[in-house]
């Protein structure tokens, strides 16, 4: 196996995937359904992309991409993020250097005003400085390194950082300086303000050890 395939996970994205799948022309695009009930599905196939359906949740869904991806690189993408300009060879450079075991982006959001440009800027230093990148920040790794970790554990929340911090212990995590795009409609839907207020509570409840479950629950009633 060689390459990079590119795992989307998607839960009702019928407005972007296609977009999406369309940019990632000439790799192994896997989406991965969670379930949505428009025309998601559909969008996506008629782009070119293989479509799996997995309803156990999205460390379910990135897990069923993996599995069915036939490259020996994985990179993770949200439906709502744009990879920068030749990020190919720059993830196969980040992953060809001794030490890094996975790797991400740095974040820039679109049409952002200054206090989005705050987020990112926030998301930007903790990634670079303590190692721990998102999701939305594209995580990418080889194949061999996903299969040590066991892949992502089926949490209701925050996959993503427990993956990053497992990985950690075996290696290096790096942030590129070249920068994906999300979409800001999570932060406009709630808030900036909020939306930060809810995440950092999100870190200090789990620092605290409360058990995911309740963290998931409360994160959907605070949003």
């Amino acid at each position: 196996m060689s390459g990079i395939a590119v795992v989307i996970p998607t839960l009702d994205e019928e407005a972007g995937i296609g977009a999406a799948v369309d940019r990632l022309r000439d790799v192994d695009t896997i989406v991965v359904d969670g379930g949505s009930r428009d025309a998601t599905v559909a969008r996506a196939k008629a782009a070119g992309a293989t479509v799996l359906t997995e309803t156990g949740g999205r460390g379910a869904q990135l897990n069923a991409g993996a599995k069915a991806a036939r490259a020996s690189t994985l990179l993770f993408l949200h439906a709502d993020t744009r990879l920068p300009a030749g990020w190919q060879p720059k993830v196969e450079a980040a992953l060809d250097r001794p030490g890094p075991v996975v790797g991400a982006f740095s974040l820039a959001i679109e049409d952002a005003g200054m206090r989005l440009s705050l987020v990112a800027l926030g998301a930007n230093v903790r990634s670079r400085l303590l190692g721990r990148p998102y999701g939305d920040q594209a995580l990418f790794m080889r194949r061999s390194t996903f299969a040590a970790l066991g892949g992502f554990r089926a949490l209701p929340i925050m996959e993503d950082l427990d993956f990053v911090r497992r990985a950690a212990r075996i290696g290096h995590v790096v942030t590129l300086p070249d920068r994906v795009v999300t979409s800001a409609r999570r932060w406009r839907r709630h808030g900036a303000a909020k939306s930060v207020v809810i995440n950092q509570a999100m870190l200090v409840g789990e620092a605290l050890g409360m058990p995911h479950e309740r963290l998931a629950a409360f994160y959907r009633r605070a949003r």
